[in-house]
């Protein structure tokens, strides 16, 4: 059971978003995980330029650090991902790696994952939970569930956001291992798998990767 967390904070070792990931590393270790941290932020990730040929090949045009940390994503059973809030939203760093992903929401690539989220904010960290929530879930994972750390209630914030933290990383673990079945994150599963399935198909005479892959999986 392989258990990745990333990481898009700046601040380094400094991040209260970095103790929040390392927490529900932990807690899935504890519950017998093997774990990985990964800082996006030390990587160097391309923006993607819509070129769209990772749709005709399966391949990125770009040479840089974005493959080796695909393989660990696709690699892994389960995954945390954490940002600070930023302005309503992740860090930049975070947002550059999802756009370099679009074949893995067009192939639901993340189907028999499970994930779960995690943040930090002054006044709101919700916005970034339910923004990595709902697109994990729509690149076809499980969402576990998600902490986050209102980092002015003061300086009891981050430590009781860190036990909810590894208390989520023994639950996501635990879901692994069950194969949870979160029936009504199911149902969305199953209409974005059609939805992402007839976009391929009308696309297919320019997205030869992608209609391939569902070739062979039948279209199921």
């Amino acid at each position: 059971m392989k258990i990745l967390g990333i990481c898009a904070s700046p601040r380094g070792s400094k991040s209260a978003t970095l103790k929040l990931v390392e927490k529900v590393l932990e807690g899935a270790k504890a519950a017998g995980a093997e774990v990985e941290l990964v800082d996006v932020c030390k990587l160097n990730i391309e923006y993607c330029n819509a070129c769209q040929v990772c749709f005709q090949t399966g391949t990125c045009v770009h040479k840089d650090d974005f493959q080796g940390l695909y393989d660990k994503i696709m690699a892994a059973d389960g995954m945390v991902w954490g940002s600070p809030n930023y302005f309503h939203s992740v860090t930049a760093q975070m947002k550059t790696l999802i756009d370099r992903m679009a074949d893995a929401i067009h192939c639901q690539l993340f189907v028999g994952k499970y994930c779960c989220s995690v943040a930090t904010g002054g006044n709101n960290f919700d916005q970034v939970t339910t923004y990595l929530g709902a697109l994990l879930l729509n690149y076809g994972a499980f969402v576990s569930g998600s902490v986050g750390a209102r980092m002015a209630g003061g300086p009891a914030a981050l430590p009781d956001a860190e036990k909810k933290a590894f208390d989520l990383g023994k639950a996501l673990a635990g879901d692994i291992l069950s194969k949870r079945d979160y029936i009504e994150q199911r149902e969305m599963q199953e209409e974005n798998r059609k939805y992402f399935q007839n976009l391929v198909k009308m696309n297919k005479d320019n997205w030869e990767h992608e209609y391939e892959f569902w070739n062979r999986l039948n279209w199921n």
